[in-house]
């Protein structure tokens, strides 16, 4: 309510007014929350990629153009096999900068952090694949935000091609839109192209120059161009950014580079004749897979049965509770044969549970035969490529047992492939027992293109071209190689290995790569040791520090491979500790490390209080909560902003209170034992009229022989220009509408009352004094506890000179002095002397709860206690501020 004239409305009409009043209030959060007084200045990414791998930053310079705090999200979508290695960001001047640190470190910084009251958040991965990175900073009107965020990838060669992708989300039109690619190969670039998947408008603002050796693509769309529609304020930018590439190759196919004492082996051969393969395809028919994935999966099968060539040998099983095989042998890829299994895979009808264990043992039983009885060629290529959406649930359901059985019956020349259909597939098991077997596995997403993403994979592996790599160099001239011992090359792929280089006089290393085709193979490469550092220096855009950064990033997830795979928990704890040591070293956020987000505040009087939410359905800082479901590899950080950090006086719970001194920049915290029924005055001004009153309730139980009080009703009063009278019962919130009309005479000339129901109601009079009143509900039987109120009094409410109260009395602010802080009995928490008022009062360094943001669990506010109901601290007796009436004002004290 701003102002209602004073209308014999009828009780009718009061509802009616209350409901629109908080209809409207709903929509003005919604619109707070979608952000649409975000101003974007700027949104920029630029990746530099040298000798196939890239380091990318990720830039956005946000303002809060509204006339009220709200949160500014930074979103960014990120390759999987990425690495974030920095993340920065600028508000109002403050800088907050990154540092990666193991886990456990990082936590135990950051809880530090928040006890010395210092602004910190924690990014951090869990065991999932990540893809998604999120921020999210609440913060006050006109506000300057500036995100900076830089990761790190390997390029993988697929299909002949690199392919380096981004995500354009700035969720918003842009003046300052752009996206900058540098691509330095020493060998040369073959092509470069940057395909246009944004959309039609976007197709000629791609520039891309291209020389020998550099590319440069430019992606800059104007404000206009960047529109939906020509008459639009909304951004068509929203996609994928993509580049693709491909390097010179001289004939031996090998490309040996070193800098800054490490070296990288490229090899990826293509002049080859394929192998032959033997393929037995297990598929998942369990009741699970009917509809669109089965259809999808019949669709890619029909093609890939169709590429199988003359020299190829394969079967099918099918498998739900029970497992089928096309042909119990594996049958040559004739044309007969491969119509007879694509009529056979057009007849299958899912039903029924879900046995992997059997179906994999029987495929690999399928191969042993062959191999037993002379079908399979010694220089071929035998494989079991899975499919399935599901865990099982029939036969052997342990996963770790399936996984050891498929392990024991494999022979070495075999390998498995994985294809996980949707993400309700257990993905992780796929992945492991698939490395186990020396293949890989795959997330195949559950949407319109699912055949494609199969027949795609399958592209990936249909053409072996050698098998039993192995690339060698001089055993005194390199230490901590990566794998350089592979099992098969595919065409269009590409084999990398890299190490350290050990202190010596050479000018030049060598290596030696050994393979076998239906030829045997043998390649050397030499490369001059200083020669690439010296052409790097010479190129502005390049990234100097690949050859080691590349050499950590292929060691890391090698060993995060090698752990998942690691049969005792003590060798599991070894390979940790390598990995978190090479992840602090190079700066990787992995899942076993965490970037450590502190402010540095620099003179300014803003902070921020910065966490890491526990339920990634929900936002941080506002206190409407997100229904957005965030996938489940995504991870989040959020900062939150508190003025100074702390800005409000507070009595919450049972109940305590928070006095917050802006001078001082001092929060003080006292407790108040009173009991159940009686009145507390928190503010009483006889100069505004204005007094402020809660009364108390008890616990259902006593605890430590005491029974626990809190607020059940406030009380706000005024007696200027006419009597009223707003009280805030518990049941008020439960029955918004008509407990505003039964304790309300609705005299609001003065007066604005906001309503969020079941949530808190916030009173403003006269523009000058702000009080909120915040719900705490319990679950209805709890044995002890009640539901409560809890009050938030602005630092900047105005009143007159003769304010007083538990609260009112700190308007004016004393002064206060801190010493002789010293370890107390608690070793977490400090103990000092405070002189206040004349008075020498002992105080101990605690923390209280602010629950605006969160009620359940609250944001930490660490102040300076003070016992025995504040004696010392405010004027006189707690009893006496003890009132008859909820109406009542404060006598002298």
């Amino acid at each position: 309510y701003d102002a209602i004239s004073i209308f014999p409305f009828s009780l009718e009409c009061y509802k009616l007014l209350v409901l629109i009043y908080v209809m409207c209030f709903v929509c003005v959060c919604m619109q707070a929350i979608q952000g649409n007084d975000i101003t974007v200045k700027s949104y920029k990414v630029e990746s530099r990629i040298t000798s196939r791998f890239a380091h990318t930053t990720v830039k956005s310079s946000v303002v809060n153009s509204g006339h009220n705090a709200q949160s500014i999200g930074f979103n960014v979508e990120i390759p999987k096999r990425a690495f974030i290695n920095n993340f920065t960001m600028n508000v109002n001047g403050i800088t907050f900068t990154g540092s990666v640190k193991e886990k456990s470190v990082a936590r135990n910084l950051y809880a530090q952090a928040r006890a010395r009251g210092k602004a910190a958040g924690i990014v951090r991965t869990n065991s999932q694949a990540m893809e998604t990175f999120r921020t999210e900073v609440h913060v006050p009107p006109g506000s300057k935000v500036e995100f900076e965020l830089h990761y790190q990838e390997m390029m993988q060669r697929k299909l002949g091609v690199y392919q380096h992708t981004v995500h354009l989300q700035p969720g918003r039109l842009v003046p300052l839109l752009q996206v900058d690619v540098y691509i330095f190969e020493p060998k040369g670039i073959k092509f470069v192209t940057a395909s246009n998947t944004l959309g039609e408008q976007f197709s000629d603002l791609t520039k891309i120059t291209h020389t020998k050796e550099k590319a440069h693509i430019v992606f800059k769309p104007t404000l206009q161009q960047q529109c939906k529609c020509e008459n639009c304020t909304e951004s068509a930018v929203d996609g994928v950014f993509t580049v693709k590439y491909d390097v010179e190759r001289e004939s031996n196919a090998g490309e040996l580079q070193v800098s800054e004492g490490h070296f990288v082996q490229f090899f990826a051969p293509s002049d080859l004749s394929p192998l032959s393969k033997n393929i037995v395809f297990v598929i998942d028919v369990s009741g699970s897979m009917w509809g669109l994935k089965m259809k999808q999966t019949v669709e890619a099968m029909q093609a890939i049965l169709d590429d199988l060539s003359m020299d190829d040998y394969f079967s099918i099983i099918d498998f739900n509770h029970n497992v089928r095989c096309w042909n119990e042998d594996l049958v040559q890829a004739s044309s007969i044969q491969v119509n007879e299994a694509k009529k056979y895979i057009q007849s299958i009808k899912p039903n029924g549970g879900t046995n992997i264990n059997e179906a994999l043992l029987r495929a690999v039983q399928m191969l042993l035969r062959a191999s037993n009885q002379g079908l399979i060629d010694p220089r071929s290529v035998s494989m079991i490529i899975l499919v399935s959406d599901g865990d099982p649930t029939v036969g052997e359901i342990k996963l770790s047992t399936i996984q050891k059985n498929v392990k024991r019956v494999m022979r070495e020349e075999f390998s498995l492939y994985s294809l996980g259909i949707g993400f309700d597939v257990d993905f992780d098991f796929l992945e492991r027992i698939a490395m186990d077997n020396r293949g890989i596995a795959q997330r195949i997403y559950a949407n319109h293109d699912a055949a494609d993403q199969l027949k795609t994979f399958y592209s990936q592996v249909s053409s072996p071209l050698l098998r039993t790599i192995a690339i060698h160099f001089p055993e005194n001239a390199v230490n901590n190689v990566t794998q350089n011992r592979f099992d098969k090359f595919f065409h269009g792929s590409e084999l990398i290995v890299a190490g350290k280089l050990q202190p010596s006089d050479l000018t030049t290393l060598q290596s030696l790569t050994t393979a076998s085709a239906n030829m045997d193979l043998n390649i050397q490469t030499e490369a001059d040791i200083h020669g690439l550092d010296s052409v790097l220096s010479t190129h502005q855009h390049s990234f100097t520090g690949f050859a080691r950064q590349m050499w950590a990033y292929i060691t890391v997830n090698q060993l995060l491979a090698e752990r998942s795979l690691a049969p005792t928990a003590n060798k599991k704890r070894r390979i940790t500790q390598r990995i978190m040591a090479l992840a602090v070293e190079h700066q990787f956020v992995t899942p076993f490390t965490a970037m450590l987000v502190e402010g540095h505040d620099q003179g300014g009087a803003e902070r921020l209080i910065a966490d890491s939410p526990r339920d990634s359905k929900h936002g941080c800082c506002s206190s409407t909560k997100s229904k957005q479901k965030f996938p489940e590899y995504s991870f989040m950080f959020c900062l939150c902003y508190l003025p100074h950090p702390f800005d409000f006086n507070v009595v919450d719970n049972d109940p305590h209170f928070i006095i917050h001194f802006p001078k001082s920049n001092m929060d003080i915290c006292f407790n108040i034992d009173s009991k159940p029924g009686h009145i507390l005055n928190l503010i009483s001004d006889p100069g505004t009229g204005v007094t402020i009153n809660g009364q108390l309730v008890g616990s259902k139980k006593m605890k430590n022989n005491k029974i626990d009080t809190y607020f059940g009703t406030i009380s706000i009063y005024s007696k200027t220009h006419g009597t009223f009278i707003i009280g805030l019962s518990i049941s008020f919130f439960i029955y918004t509408i008509m407990h505003l009309l039964i304790y309300a005479k609705l005299l609001l000339i003065r007066m604005r009352v906001t309503i969020v129901k079941e949530e808190h109601v916030t009173v403003t009079i006269d523009g000058k004094i702000s009080v909120m009143v915040l719900l705490h509900r319990v679950w209805k039987k709890h044995p002890v506890q009640v539901d409560f109120l809890g009050v938030y009094m602005s630092s900047d409410n105005k009143y007159s000179t003769r304010v007083h109260g538990l609260i009112g009395q700190f308007a004016q602010e004393p002064e206060l002095k801190v010493y002789g802080v010293h370890e107390g009995a608690d070793p977490k928490k400090k103990e000092a002397t405070m002189v206040v008022k004349g008075n020498k009062v002992a105080v101990t360094r605690g923390w209280q709860k602010d629950y605006r943001r969160d009620k359940k669990r609250g944001s930490d506010v660490y102040c300076w206690f003070i016992h025995n109901n504040g004696k010392g601290f405010i004027d006189g007796s707690y009893t006496s501020y003890i009132l008859p009436q909820l109406d009542s004002f404060l006598t002298a004290i």
